[in-house]
Order: C-alpha cells, then structure tokens, then sequence
C-alpha cells in the first residue's frame, strides 16, 4: 500500500487554457526536450486517462473558495481501469504545497458510509470528509500528455490534459455514464516545479506565446454542469490575473 505526505515549499502550478492546435505543439515541444512519465503508455509512453471524484460542501464552498474548504481539495483519482484508486487530500497555503496520498483497493470505495468502526488505510480521509461535511459532487475524466525534467530546485513536470469530460456524483463510486463534454477545442497545460520558473519553461513560453490564467478543471466541470458559460468563468480568470 502506498501512503505518501508531502510538503512542497515554494511550490509553483502555472496553467494555461490552450486551443488544440496549440496543445499540440506543446506537446510536440515536450517530447523533443523532457523525459516521459514513467507510468505513461501510448506510443510515446507518455499518456494515460485520468478518472476522478470530486468533493465539496452542500453550500459549495469549495467551489466558491470559501474559508478553509477553498484552500483544500478532497478527492479520489484512478488511473485507466486499474483495480486500484489514490486518496488525496491537496492543501495549498501561500508558498507551501502539501498533498497526502494513499492508494486503496478500488472495491474499498465500498466501505465509505458503511459506518464500520474498525480502521482501514482509508480511515484518514473518510473522517475529513465528514469532519468538512463534504460528498461526491461531480466525476472528471481526461487525457493526460506527462514529462518533465530535473532541474536544481528539483523535478519540474509539464502535463496537457484533452477531452475534459465531466458528469454529476451522488456516490463515491466511479459511474460510466458518458460524460459532458467541458472547453471543447481547447487542451489545459500546467507547468508543476519549486522555486523561480525554471530556464526550459520560459523557453516554452515565449516560443509558443501562451499566457498563464487561474483554472479549476474542478470549477470548469461545476461550471459545465451548471450550464455556465465556461468561457465567462475563464475571462473572469484573466480579469484576476490582469491580463
């Protein structure tokens, strides 16, 4: 069983909100210079589909980014259609990033709400859940390009995620029903490392021409369920960021 805490000082996520075309050549610009994720498939042994349950409050303060809740993001992720999923819980404070991990049979999902008293691997995250008074709002599924570099400050990851794909969670429990289709045409990228923007980003950057925003895929597909106009919410984004 995999059980990781970890506690990232100047830890820095840029993203931004790409049209395909242009996801593509960040694409093509990674695989020419970074090494690929080594739990990646695909041809360029790269890719891999995530799947992920979300979580939030009735009032949905972590949506809103109210209070505690909003710095905080409770939710289980799979990986393909492995028989196995992560707990985690993402906690972000000003220059620190801390993420707790914990990786459980898939058919343990069967134990949230069963009211057992006996603890299991998954007791840490079932008490927060109900300690924040948080539910399964909604599923996320996407394609995901990983690589990245070692850098001084450590390793330095770029992802793009395609095909956001979203549909509403009343259970913790992974559904099939096809999902709504979020940002159509357009891909997410994010650059993940510590400390100043490493040398070989801001070579992307400038070479590509792409402009950072602040973007939730959480809040976009709350968006989309909601039937808000993903489009505002990301011009509301670039409103914050002054650009």
């Amino acid at each position: 069983m995999i059980d990781t805490r970890e506690a990232r000082v100047t830890a820095a996520e840029v993203k931004f909100v790409v049209p395909e075309e242009i996801g593509q050549r960040v694409q093509e610009w990674a695989r020419r210079v970074l090494a690929p994720d080594p739990h990646g498939t695909g041809r360029f042994g790269d890719e891999y589909q995530t799947t992920t349950i979300y979580f939030d409050t009735t009032d949905r303060d972590v949506f809103h980014q109210r209070g505690s809740n909003g710095r905080a993001k409770y939710r289980i992720r799979r990986y393909a259609d492995l028989g196995f999923v992560f707990l985690e819980r993402k906690l972000r404070r000003p220059r620190l990033l801390i993420k707790r991990r914990t990786q459980v049979p898939l058919v343990a999902l069967s134990r949230f709400g069963g009211g057992a008293a006996d603890p299991w691997p998954g007791s840490w995250f079932e008490h927060r859940l109900a300690a924040r008074n948080l539910g399964p709002t909604c599923q996320l599924v996407y394609q995901r390009m990983a690589r990245g570099i070692e850098t001084s400050s450590g390793l330095a990851r770029l992802t793009v995620d395609r095909s956001l794909g979203v549909t509403p969670a009343t259970e913790i429990a992974f559904g099939s029903e096809p999902p709504l289709r979020v940002i159509e045409g357009q891909n997410i990228v994010e650059l993940k490392f510590r400390g100043p923007v490493p040398a070989i980003f801001k070579r992307l950057i400038e070479e590509v021409g792409i402009s950072p925003q602040t973007v939730s895929k959480y809040r976009l597909g709350m968006a989309g369920l909601a039937g808000v106009a993903v489009h505002d919410m990301l011009a509301a984004a670039e409103r914050e960021l002054g650009v």
